[in-house]
């Protein structure tokens, strides 16, 4: 008589096979995420440096002052009707939810902004005159 089903090796055989194939999907997965924060980051970065050059073309040909995160949500002082970059639509670190930081020099002659991605390296956008 011929028993029917598996045997404990043939389970354990297809039990290791799947682990191997979702830890390695797992992994994919977490690397995408990252890829996709930190292409957020760069798209952020830029977004600032853009409104910066604005301040920049439109307020006397000076940057503002990007010491704090405040500071990027700032009036041009020779048009005051204009916000740049209004605080509640500041980009945020998307895994931390915090501001990105100045890099460097970060006054009224040029600036510096960095955010740390997650991979490997240095995300920075730098004054453009």
């Amino acid at each position: 008589m011929k028993n029917k089903g598996f045997s404990l090796l043939e389970l354990l055989v297809v039990i290791g096979i799947i682990s191997i194939l979702l830890a390695i999907a797992v992994s994919s997965y977490s690397t995408t995420q990252k890829k996709t924060r930190d292409a957020r980051r760069a798209s952020d970065l830029k977004t600032i440096q853009q409104a910066a050059e604005q301040y920049y073309s439109v307020c006397g040909y000076v940057y503002p002052t990007m010491t704090t995160e405040a500071d990027f949500a700032i009036f041009c002082p020779d048009a005051p009707t204009i916000m740049l970059l209004p605080s509640d639509k500041l980009p945020l670190d998307p895994k931390t939810g915090s501001a990105y930081t100045c890099g460097g020099t970060c006054d009224d002659t040029g600036f510096t902004l960095c955010a740390t991605p997650e991979l490997a390296g240095t995300i920075c956008v730098t004054n453009q005159q």
